[in-house]
């Protein structure tokens, strides 16, 4: 199996990257924080609304015992007339990645300008909205073709952010929105948490290993479903991942040299190719060496036919290395900087080991 020796190097040789912060929301409370940030979005259709009264909740990426896992979109009947959801998000911050619940209120609060889609295109809600105690819907943003529903309109969504499939604010690669205030203001005031079924269909998300982005790596095969809870009926799988899901060190890009040279033909420039080079034949024996390990794992699962919720457990291993040793080496060539003639090159300090597992607050 996975050895403990090579494992417990990657995480105590993992450094953190440093980038924007997390905006701040008063009333906002992190349930769980990770080290590596969430895979993107995946594209999925969404699936025709079940009855009169329902509110579409957007699937999102959660962390349970395989790592992140889908819980897909489903139609929800929200706790009480006038109520709308505000999605969850997850936010960077201190170079940890927290997940802020959502909640129901009156009004939509900030969910981190995620673009989840179906009326949630980063701020606001554009799906429908509340009037003399009924419900009406957008339908350009709302499958309602199966469903006599008479109070509907049109009306456009204009995102007027570049969308993308980027699942959390903040961070390296993170989107970059602040919330306005209005929605400062909503984080401030009453809120009704999520209802029993929203917990429950998450909870069963949880424990469906074909759900982990180690395994399904970023399309999970159940994107969405008519009603919470029902993974077995009119469901919609994901057409495509929103970007990659590097599970195994084969999955990596390919190395990039480090960059900032000295100027050729100097005593420099050769000390810093020798030096680059080096450091990059180094770095590729690590890919292959863990490549390996991850290869024979797989062996050995396969040779003890290992079941779908161990498999999905060394997944989750697997991905966990592979980040670590990813973030590793790009440190290193990032630190890699041509001396001066009056500086020696840039030396790294040791690096302190992040946490492997979430920390519930």
């Amino acid at each position: 199996m996975i050895k403990a020796t090579i494992a417990a190097w990657l995480l105590a040789t993992a450094l953190a990257l440093g980038a924007l912060a997390l905006p701040s929301t008063a009333a906002s409370q992190v349930e769980f924080s990770i080290t590596f940030a969430p895979p993107p979005l995946p594209v999925y259709e969404q699936p025709p609304i079940p009855a009169p009264g329902y509110i579409w909740i957007p699937g999102y990426w959660s962390y349970g015992p395989y790592g992140y896992f889908w819980v897909p979109g489903t139609w929800m009947e929200p706790p009480a007339v006038g109520l709308l959801w505000t999605p969850g998000y997850w936010g960077w911050s201190d170079g940890f990645f927290g997940w802020y619940a959502g909640y129901w209120a009156p009004q939509v609060g900030f969910y981190g300008g995620v673009n989840y889609g179906f009326g949630y295109p980063g701020h606001g809600y554009e799906g429908g909205y509340w009037r003399a105690n009924r419900f009406y819907y957008n339908r350009t943003v709302n499958n309602i073709t199966n469903v006599s529903i008479t109070n509907v309109y049109s009306k456009t969504v204009v995102n007027n952010i570049t969308v993308n499939r980027v699942s959390y604010v903040g961070g390296p690669g993170g989107l970059t929105i602040k919330p306005t205030a209005d929605e400062e203001r909503v984080a401030k005031e009453r809120h009704t948490p999520p209802t029993t079924a929203q917990l429950q269909h998450r909870d069963s998300a949880a424990s469906r290993p074909e759900l982990a982005a180690s395994i399904n790596h970023g399309k999970p095969e159940i994107a969405a479903t008519a009603k919470p809870n029902d993974f077995t009926s009119h469901v919609v799988g994901a057409s495509r991942a929103g970007g990659p899901v590097m599970v195994h060190a084969q999955d990596l890009p390919k190395l990039q040299p480090a960059g900032s040279a000295p100027k050729p033909g100097s005593n420099q420039a050769h000390d810093y190719q020798q030096q680059q080079a080096a450091l990059q034949a180094r770095q590729q024996q690590e890919r292959e060496a863990l490549a390996q390990m991850q290869e024979r794992d797989h062996a050995y699962m396969a040779q003890q036919n290992a079941n779908a919720r161990a498999t999905a457990a060394m997944e989750h291993q697997h991905r966990q290395q592979t980040q670590f040793m990813e973030q590793r080496q790009a440190q290193e060539m990032q630190a890699m900087r041509a001396p001066t003639p009056h500086s020696p090159p840039h030396s790294q300090p040791p690096p302190a080991p992040p946490r492997n597992e979430p920390q519930r607050h």
